[in-house]
């Protein structure tokens, strides 16, 4: 992983002694909270439904396990003994008293963290494949150019009050893992017929009110060339984004309004910048950069390319041999996988981790994978670089740990928000909502008869829980102050599974609260009844249509009248 160098480490602590003075000042009555509200939400600190929440940023989804301990630390002191993994690879806290946010600031950067535009109409967090550098279709690692893109737009003086929060994501493989088309900026890495890297670049793509899938604005771009044209996309964003309604403020919004020319003014801004630094000493990025940042990213002693044999070779044990199915992922590397630590089980909300399980994963990061954890896009953790010799001790102690439930992709894998219970902008809780449908599918068996599932839940219209983009999502709605909820199935996030990236359908009127789980119950029946042999569930929806689905849905309804909404 990328090793801070002295001025990474001294320009962090200097920004948390930098807030120390602004909280100090604003507890003191000197600062209003006015005034202390941009500062605080730059270091990624909001006022939540009940006490302030911090979000810390994971850049790219990677971790030490120093850094872990940190966070497990931070949890049981200051918080109430657990954190929240989020869609976007990163860690929030939601009950931080806020005179003691200036220590917790000064424990993350101790360990190089901070929560420097996790929040704000700025760059936000760069994420990526939690597989990269490691995965067994990858065409380019991503992760040097993530972390050249993070040092680049740390701060960028251009680019810290825009029209609204922005967005990238990069996929280095064949397969999207990243769900790029979903992102403002979304960057496919490729190789052309010279062999040479360079990126497609999508744009415009988002969720929230208008789901919107990004347009491709170029094919092929050479490497060098990707901060220029990312500066001219925010240039001309930054320009003509509308900053009179919040609702329509993403770039989505602009780029949908205005078709082509929105790219051709990209282009000439594209050009502009070129054509005033034509040796590109500002601009364009340098090999020895390139080469300086990828030093951070070398493989691990023993690790190198080849095939691996089949792990399920002799395994009676049907417990271990569901955990190598679902959780084990293979590599490109001989012998070395990635493991995924499950963060989706009864008793705590997706993506969840108490400190106990933080430090412990930490344990088995330290044992077994070098001491690098990455965050994945699902709300769980993956442990790269494990031997496979390695593997039936890591089992038994992930089980101990809770992190073994080999749900990995399957319904019960739920991306959720934290939703109603947390946030002050959602409508309607999504915990609940996500433990009765795990309770009510407990059974593995019947899990593994149907397959993969992505069930995505989210608390309001933000969409921090993907919704739009699960093959079963889930909308909670306000309808005369009571909670309601959509369902909408169909959506696709771009992966191989599920095909190209498209929004969910909504199958009908809102269901109430004590409905959902009824209401998914009954999609999940009309599936069994309509698959064909081993069909996967998105496309048994695709060819028999939303109405089986729709009539089984609503059929569960009770006598109480629902809303239009």
């Amino acid at each position: 992983m990328y090793a801070y160098t002295d001025f990474d480490r001294q320009f962090v602590r200097a920004r948390a002694a930098q807030f120390r003075d602004q909280l100090e000042r604003n507890l003191a009555g000197t600062l209003s909270d006015e005034e202390f509200r941009p500062l605080r939400l730059q270091n990624g600190w909001y006022v939540q439904r009940h006490a302030p929440m911090l979000r810390v940023a994971v850049p790219y989804g990677v971790l030490s396990a120093a850094q872990l301990r940190q966070l497990a630390r931070i949890a049981r002191d200051y918080d109430r003994g657990y954190g929240h993994f989020t869609t976007r690879q990163n860690l929030q806290y939601n009950w931080i008293p806020l005179p003691q946010a200036a220590d917790v600031m000064d424990l993350l950067a101790a360990v190089d963290m901070h929560g420097i535009q996790t929040s704000g109409n700025c760059i936000r967090n760069i994420t990526t494949d939690a597989l990269a550098g490691m995965a067994a279709d990858e065409i380019v690692d991503p992760r040097p150019y993530a972390e050249v893109l993070r040092q680049w737009s740390t701060l960028h003086p251009e680019f810290a009050f825009l029209p609204r929060k922005f967005k990238i994501a990069i996929s280095g493989s064949v397969e999207d893992r990243a769900a790029i088309a979903w992102h403002d900026i979304g960057l496919q890495l490729l190789k052309n017929e010279a062999g040479e890297v360079g990126f497609k670049v999508l744009v415009g793509g988002g969720m929230g009110r208008t789901p919107v899938i990004a347009s491709v604005a170029t094919e092929f771009l050479p490497w060098q060339q990707i901060l220029v044209y990312i500066e001219a996309v925010v240039r001309v964003y930054n320009r003509w984004g509308r900053r009179d309604n919040m609702y329509k403020a993403r770039i989505k919004i602009l780029v949908k309004a205005e078709g082509q020319r929105f790219f051709d003014e990209v282009n000439a801004e594209f050009a502009k910048i070129l054509q005033d630094d034509p040796a590109g000493h500002e601009h364009l990025i340098p090999q020895a950069e390139l080469d300086r940042v990828a030093a951070s990213f070398t493989l691990p002693q023993g690790v190198h390319e080849g095939a691996s044999g089949d792990l399920l070779a002799g395994v009676q044990d049907t417990a271990y041999r569901r955990w190598l199915t679902r959780n084990v992922v293979h590599t490109r590397f001989a012998g070395v996988y990635g493991v995924q630590l499950s963060l989706k089980r009864v008793g705590l909300p997706p993506g969840d981790a108490t400190d106990a399980q933080m430090d412990a994963a930490a344990a088995l990061s330290d044992q077994f994978s070098h001491g690098e954890l990455r965050v994945t896009h699902d709300q769980n953790l993956l442990l790269p670089w494990v031997r496979e010799a390695d593997l039936p001790a890591l089992f038994a102690l992930a089980r101990e740990h809770g992190f073994a439930t080999p749900n990995i992709g399957l319904l019960t894998d739920m991306i959720a928000c934290p939703g109603g219970d947390f946030c002050a902008l959602a409508n309607a809780r999504s915990i609940p909502v996500a433990a009765e449908i795990t309770e009510r599918f407990q059974d593995l068996d019947a899990l593994y008869d149907l397959g993969d599932i992505d069930l995505h839940i989210s608390g309001c219209i933000n969409s921090c829980g993907h919704h739009h983009s699960g093959h079963i999502g889930i909308l909670g709605v306000d309808k005369d102050g009571t909670e309601w909820y959509q369902v909408t199935l169909g959506g696709s996030d771009g992966s191989t599974l599920s095909g190209a990236p498209v929004p969910g359908k909504v199958i009908g009127p809102s269901f109430a609260a004590d409905e959902v789980a009824d209401a998914v119950e009954a999609v999940v029946d009309t599936f069994r009844a309509q698959r064909q042999a081993a069909e996967h569930f998105i496309d048994t929806v695709r060819r028999v249509g939303l109405e089986p689905f729709k009539q089984a849905a609503n059929a569960v309804r009770s006598t109480t009248a629902t809303p239009s909404a």
